[in-house]
């Protein structure tokens, strides 16, 4: 059992940066990917990026390259999404997201069993 609780989240002018951490409690969080998703208001959930259990495999959506940053730390039980250069079309609720499955990360959020509560980010312009 996997349980994560999602903290960094606020209120930034566009340009600007936030560092979103997740949280995570169970025995075999070092088994798990990672990833993170958002979802802004009347649209659907989606993929912002994923990371492996060892950290070695990372998948970032289109939006997100050159601008977000993966990672996770182990020992820590905890994996953190560094945006900088944030648009207001970043302002969603991100959610960090854990899997049991093998393999690389997918982008699809079904791939994902375990979840967050959610953090808000608000980027103005």
């Amino acid at each position: 059992q996997v349980q994560m609780v999602e903290s960094g989240g606020g209120l930034v002018q566009a340009g600007g940066s936030l560092r979103l951490s997740c949280a995570a409690s169970g025995r075999t969080f070092s088994n798990y990917a990672m990833g993170w998703f958002r979802q802004a208001p009347g649209k659907e959930r989606e993929f912002v990026a994923a990371i492996s259990w060892n950290g070695l495999s990372i998948t970032l959506a289109d939006s997100a390259k050159g601008r977000f940053a993966i990672s996770r730390d182990n020992a820590k039980i905890a994996v953190y999404l560094q945006m900088n250069s944030l648009k207001p079309e970043d302002t969603a609720t991100y959610y960090c997201a854990a899997s049991s499955l093998g393999g690389s990360p997918e982008q699809s959020p079904y791939w994902y069993g375990y979840w967050g509560q959610g953090t808000q980010v608000t980027v103005s312009s």
